[in-house]
């Protein structure tokens, strides 16, 4: 296991803390503040993983894998306790978006395996868009900035915008029309 993989691992751990202070900061306002912290540190080993496999030069396969599941994970987790969880405010709208979105990416990748076509995944400009404004969505909602619906708006575009994206990329692949190694 790579350096950069470990990164990666270590993000997945970090989800069920993240959970766990957001579900008790109800009681204790430093636990919320803690939940922070911890979202901040795994956002950060997000751009460190991807930073350390560029300059160790440890592109693998596991972390061609780990790392968008590392992402995924703590992004729709964030999505759906920030919804659930009475202090905190994200709107149904907004969850639906986004775990739409991973779903039919999901489901897409299997069809593609079903079928034996090579699905590279690749991110774009779009993805790096998207997960960016989501984190961000996240932290502003965390922090509890006001006018958090306009960044839930620029999330949700975005979101929409690169979903829509790799599904098109996803059917010319599966028909043959790109070459899945194109980014």
């Amino acid at each position: 296991m790579s350096f950069a993989d470990k990164i990666s691992s270590i993000r997945i751990i970090l989800i069920p803390v993240f959970v766990s202070l957001l579900i008790y900061s109800d009681s204790h306002s430093s636990l919320r503040w803690a939940a922070v912290a911890v979202f901040v540190l795994a956002v950060l080993s997000d751009f460190f993983d991807g930073m350390a496999a560029r300059i160790k030069k440890e592109k693998s396969e596991l972390g061609q894998i780990i790392d968008p599941l590392a992402d995924k994970l703590l992004l729709l987790t964030a999505f759906v306790a920030l919804f659930l969880l009475p202090p905190f405010k994200v709107e149904l709208w907004l969850v639906l978006i986004v775990v739409s979105r991973d779903l039919v990416l999901v489901f897409g990748f299997l069809i593609g395996k079903m079928l034996k076509v090579e699905m590279i995944i690749s991110p774009t400009i779009w993805g790096k868009f998207t997960t960016f404004s989501q984190m961000a969505t996240i932290l502003w909602v965390l922090i509890g900035f006001p006018y958090d619906l306009y960044i839930s708006f620029v999330a949700a575009a975005f979101t929409l915008i690169s979903g829509l994206d790799y599904f098109i990329r996803g059917v010319k692949v599966i028909n043959g029309q790109i070459d899945p190694n194109s980014g």
